[in-house]
């Protein structure tokens, strides 16, 4: 049995006619920086969020970093962010030149809240970069009033949570920028690398794309530092295709999710995904938590059965030895290091598969 944790074939698969068409449309075009083909993916995604803008730039730490930059980050300010997250959520807050600061998360959901938010601001920080992780975001209703009464920007980083919705909203238009990767793995994967910030704000919508282009206000004319960050022409063409089936493989992922919580609902020692009730959970990992030491066993069980499986993440960002030195105390986000465990999760995956998964998942438990 071979089940790995994510396969993008079946996409390919089911799309291969028009995703082929793209590409040979775009090679004939000759316009393979920016150009028609960007403009026309930047509005179809903002159309599809329900925003004013989106910028495409190449990749998800690129935007991020971007985003921060065009909020107006610099030396000496302070952004706060999740300690549970991959690594490039703080790297970018270093990147333009502040200082990361770390708030705990919520076991249930493993994102920050807006009460960890808080305690970890100082009079140094400038802005709140809340990350949507595995496929859910904070209450981001309070983390805007949050931000709202202390004066301070919020930076989505939406790059696990594409289409995710809080009430009428997706995640991404809730913030003052929104960041989001189209990393092949993501929940809308390309073909490489790739990212997108979207806002609706005019003026940090103008920022961001003077400066994902060298800072170019005009052919020959630099009126700051910036980027060479483009969407590649390519990677436009190709996601373009695949954006209006992001809804239905969203549900598809909720559909196994659902499987997945009652096949291994009751197993002692082991936690199923909790969605929060402020908005949906879209599922870019499903992931459990298996308790008193036993994940490692399990993790080896299941991959030496064939059933991939993978840790998201195994050190929190505060302990990381770039940041370490900062003294962050985030328990929680250190105790779920060691607990979580993410299981197999795509579209078209199918029951048989997911039934597979959850009962090698059930005799792992058991044995270890």
């Amino acid at each position: 049995m071979q089940i790995p944790i994510y396969n993008p074939k079946p996409q390919y698969e089911a799309l291969r006619s028009e995703l082929e068409q793209a590409a040979t449309d775009l090679l004939a075009s000759g316009a393979y920086v920016l150009g028609p083909t960007v403009e026309a993916f930047e509005q179809a995604v903002a159309e599809h969020l329900g925003c004013r803008h989106a910028i495409g730039v190449n990749s998800g730490t690129d935007a991020l970093l971007i985003a921060l930059v065009a909020a107006g980050v610099e030396p000496g300010d302070e952004v706060v962010t999740s300690p549970f997250t991959f690594y490039a959520s703080a790297e970018v807050i270093s990147l333009a030149g502040a200082t990361p600061r770390f708030a705990d998360i919520d076991p249930d959901t493993f994102n920050v809240t807006a009460e960890t938010l808080e305690a970890a601001c100082t009079e140094r920080t400038k802005a709140l970069l809340p990350v949507h992780i595995f496929g859910q975001g904070p209450d981001m209703a309070a983390v805007n009033e949050l931000a709202r009464r202390r004066g301070l920007q919020v930076i989505e980083d939406v790059a696990q949570a594409f289409g995710a919705r809080q009430g009428d909203a997706r995640l991404g238009t809730l913030g003052d920028l929104g960041a989001h990767s189209f990393y092949p793995t993501k929940n809308l994967g390309g073909f490489g690398d790739g990212g997108m910030i979207t806002t609706n704000n005019d003026q940090l919508a103008a920022q961001c794309r003077l400066l994902r282009l060298h800072g170019q206000e005009r052919r020959d004319h630099h009126t700051q530092v910036g980027y060479n960050s483009r969407l590649d022409a390519m990677q436009a063409a190709l996601l373009h295709v695949k954006l209006p089936h992001v809804d239905g493989w969203n549900a598809q992922r909720r559909e196994i999710a659902a499987l997945y919580d009652r096949a291994l609902a009751g197993l002692p020692g082991l936690t199923t995904p909790h969605t929060a009730p402020h908005g949906d959970h879209i599922y870019h990992q499903y992931t459990v938590r298996i308790a008193d030491g036993r994940r490692d066993a399990v993790r080896d069980t299941l991959q030496a059965a064939g059933i991939g499986c993978m840790v998201y993440y195994s050190v929190p960002v505060h302990r990381q030895p770039v940041y370490e030195h900062l003294q962050a105390h985030c328990p929680v986000a250190e105790q779920a290091c060691h607990e979580v465990l993410s299981l197999p999760m795509w579209p078209y995956m199918g029951e048989e598969r997911a039934h597979q998964v959850a009962e090698a998942v059930r005799q792992a438990v058991q044995q270890a």
